[in-house]
């Protein structure tokens, strides 16, 4: 791993999950880690009510697009945190792999979206305190 972590968010649609976890990992992780985040399906659009769950939190998430996934995409990566990509995600020796499991908020309301959002929040300080141990101390 180089002195700064890259870590790849990765969910189906690139709209949801993987761009709300990125948006707490850029928020928290600030100049400590590279943050990237794809699908293997993306849609046009992030979930604007993934947007108005993170406004809530203060980040500001609206102006990032889903992205595709892409074999460099993983291959610059030091850590792929996937949910619900399956077998979409290529394989990199040496790379560290996490799938985290967490509810789809496509198409749910914002008292449905909150929770999974903070289930990301708890999951990304844990990441970034493991990775940056400086960085999630802050």
């Amino acid at each position: 791993m180089t002195d700064k972590p890259t870590v790849l968010f990765v969910c189906v649609h690139n709209a949801g999950r993987s761009q709300m976890a990125a948006g707490y990992l850029r928020h928290l992780g600030g100049d400590s880690v590279e943050v990237l985040s794809a699908g293997s399906a993306p849609k046009d659009q992030i979930n604007p009510v993934a947007v108005e769950a993170m406004a809530e939190e203060g980040i500001d998430i609206a102006g990032q697009e889903p992205k595709v996934l892409t074999t460099d995409a993983v291959r610059v990566s030091d850590a792929v945190i996937t949910m619900g990509c399956g077998d979409a995600c290529p394989i990199f020796p040496g790379k560290r792999y996490e799938d985290w499991e967490l509810e789809d908020p496509a198409g749910q309301g914002i008292e449905a979206v909150r929770p999974i959002r903070d289930e990301i929040r708890g999951r990304v300080e844990a990441l970034l305190a493991d990775l940056v141990p400086e960085a999630g101390a802050a």
